[in-house]
């Protein structure tokens, strides 16, 4: 997350769609009085003691508005970006699992045993967008939500949007992994098309 209120914007980092990449972008246009939290490249943590507390970059839209008045919230330029939802899982896992010479000989089967496991389920990385990015009403009332499809451009409209001039967006803390369309059985489809069923009638994406 970017709380910025020099430029009085907020930017919310779903795990797993180009978030570094866009912190990267913003940092340099950040004053003494914005703060970032993250903790993948160092450490940096809100001076909110309420969002420190998440310990980890992926602050909700619920976390934060209970941590700041609904009228602070208003009044910010409050964005993200979004990505297909089995893109992003299997995003999700390569990354957890690079060092795991199971996944590499089967990763289908390594996500469905994954998906079986609650420890696994409970982690921030695979929690729906919509439950990220939604309001206490289960609402989505961001200014902007971009998307990874098409990430360069809408990042453009943000640039434009904070007046920063606009930059080439960078590849940080990728996943090595072939499309979704390669990795994903139709068995494995059916359990994440239930599982992230609100990501994908929400933010409008087709399975």
């Amino acid at each position: 997350m970017i709380f910025s209120e020099s430029r009085q914007f907020i930017f919310f980092a779903v795990p797993k769609t180009g978030t570094h990449a866009v912190r990267d972008a913003l940092r340099p246009h950040l004053s003494s009085s914005d703060w970032e939290q993250q903790l993948r490249y160092g450490q940096q943590l809100s001076p909110l003691p309420e969002i420190a507390a998440v310990n980890h970059g992926h602050v909700s839209y619920r976390q934060l508005g209970k941590a700041i008045s609904s009228e602070t919230l208003d009044t910010f330029f409050r964005f993200a970006f979004i990505r297909h939802p089995y893109d992003r899982f299997v995003s999700v896992c390569a990354f957890l699992a690079r060092a795991d010479a199971s996944y590499h000989q089967n990763p289908a089967d390594w996500m469905k045993r994954a998906l079986e496991r609650p420890q696994f389920c409970k982690r921030v990385l695979v929690a729906t967008q919509h439950s990220l990015l939604s309001d206490e009403s289960g609402d989505v009332t961001l200014d902007f939500v971009g998307r990874f499809e098409s990430f360069q451009t809408d990042f453009n409209f943000v640039c434009d949007r904070l007046n920063v001039p606009l930059v080439a967006l960078t590849h940080r803390n990728t996943s090595e992994h072939k499309p979704y369309q390669q990795v994903l059985d139709d068995e494995l489809c059916e359990i994440l098309l239930k599982r992230y069923e609100t990501d994908f009638s929400v933010f409008n994406y087709s399975p």
